[in-house]
């Protein structure tokens, strides 16, 4: 990528809060990496028949972040910009939505996840219980690794369908 890799590398070796902690940090970087050196046409250009854009992914991470963290786990009274009615709307970038104030919603909901995860243990039951009885930090920490390399996966292929650059 054109600004270099300033990614968080995760340790060798930590306990399991700590190695997911880190790895979802890693793989937040990794979206907002995927980005760079791009022009705003690019990032919001749709790449996939269904419509999916680079600036897509990040809308969507951000918006999984706030709905695994804080409305699942902490049981927060937070919008989600989603319904039934339009399930895909928080892949779509709309006309009024800023490039910066994307990136800005993204750095902003992973930096609330990170507080509930500072704040939380392995075992702490999920405050929703009602769709996945037992669910734990754990496991959403866990699923959202698997949340977030996915989607990094599908920013790589789209960064290089744009201009060619590869990278893990």
């Amino acid at each position: 990528m054109s600004l270099g890799d300033r990614r968080p590398e995760p340790p060798y070796a930590a306990p399991p809060m700590g190695m997911l902690a880190a790895f979802l940090d890693f793989h937040r970087a990794t979206l907002l990496w995927k980005l760079e050196g791009l022009t705003d046409e690019q990032v919001r250009r749709p790449m996939t028949p269904s419509g999916i854009c680079l600036l897509g992914i990040v809308k969507h991470s951000a918006l999984v972040e706030r709905w695994r963290f804080q409305i699942d786990f902490a049981g927060r009274d937070v919008d989600m910009l989603w319904s039934r009615d339009d399930p895909n709307s928080d892949w779509r970038i709309e006309r009024h939505e800023t490039t910066e104030a994307i990136i800005t919603f993204y750095e902003a909901e992973s930096a609330k996840s990170r507080e509930i995860i500072r704040h939380g243990s392995w075992n702490d039951l999920a405050a929703r219980q009602d769709l996945r009885p037992g669910y734990t930090l754990g496991w959403i920490m866990t699923h959202m690794v698997e949340e977030k390399a996915r989607h990094n996966g599908h920013a790589d292929i789209l960064r290089e369908m744009l201009d060619g650059a590869t990278g893990e």
